[in-house]
């Protein structure tokens, strides 16, 4: 637990969390902030372990959040929560449990791919608003009859088979996991927009939760740093959800991509010059 105790210096806080922030604020409007701050955090020099245990120390805070707002507007559906919860939860420390098998030598490659693979859940199509949902508030839009899907006449062990694929993905490395997890809910399981976001912000909680909690057992967590992004990155989504820019998301996405492949060029350059 002594690497979790170390201070960063000022500075450094002061970069990561204005990551944070931005990363906050785009994943409030097109989604894939955790683009932003895992190769942020590898780019500081942190062991790769330590850098994504940090990850997921900031990353807990803005899922349970999210969660709550979710729930307060009625957009969870509280049948499929529980089952949906505990499957990505087992995924999520079994992801976890696989990521800390692996040496530092293999692992940090390994990450580079996955993150340059992670980007093109930004560009996967998402089903836009029924006119019936475009019509009704979202905070009523649980009362608007939804089609069910084939998936939805099966029984729960799709659903805990589907939330614990994604759960293993989480917890052994992220980004990308809730914009698969809405997708799926909105193409396989009948939900709408809004409430796909919702669901899949449930088990993106869970995996979260016991991910952290392996890589705070391991000592992977450093709060120094974890915390600070923690509350910058709640500021950038109550920011970036107020904002709203005509065409802002496809922006938003591109602008993500720039800056993630560079972090990963340097990333990538520092693996080669060892």
């Amino acid at each position: 637990m002594i690497a979790a105790l170390l201070a960063p210096s000022p500075t450094l806080i002061a970069e990561l969390a204005v990551g944070a922030f931005v990363a906050g604020f785009i994943n409030s409007i097109a989604g894939g902030g955790g683009l932003i701050t895992v190769p942020l955090l590898m780019a500081t020099g942190l062991p790769t372990p330590l850098a994504l245990g940090t990850n997921k120390g900031q990353a807990v805070f803005g899922a349970a959040s999210s969660v709550y707002g979710f729930a307060a507007r009625g957009e969870i559906d509280r049948p499929r929560a529980l089952p949906a919860f505990v499957a990505a939860g087992v995924g999520g420390l079994f992801g976890a449990f696989l990521q800390s098998l692996l040496d530092k030598k293999t692992l940090e490659p390994l990450c580079l791919v996955l993150l340059v693979a992670a980007l093109g859940t930004l560009f996967l199509p998402k089903r836009a608003p029924s006119p019936t949902e475009a019509e009704v508030p979202e905070v009523n839009q649980q009362l608007v009859p939804r089609p069910r899907a084939w998936i939805e006449e099966q029984n729960g062990f799709l659903l805990a088979g589907f939330a614990c694929l994604l759960g293993t993905y989480d917890g052994f490395f992220g980004p990308g996991t809730g914009t698969l997890l809405a997708i799926g809910y909105e193409r396989f399981f009948g939900d709408g927009v809004v409430r796909a976001s919702g669901n899949a912000k449930v088990a993106n909680f869970a995996s979260n939760l016991t991910a952290f909690s392996l890589a705070l057992f391991q000592g992977n967590v450093r709060f120094s740093i974890a915390l600070p992004m923690a509350a910058a990155s709640i500021v950038g989504s109550l920011v970036g959800a107020r904002v709203a820019v005509k065409g802002g998301a496809v922006v938003v996405r591109y602008a993500i991509v720039a800056a993630v492949l560079a972090l990963v060029a340097k990333i990538g350059h520092g693996l080669l010059v060892r």
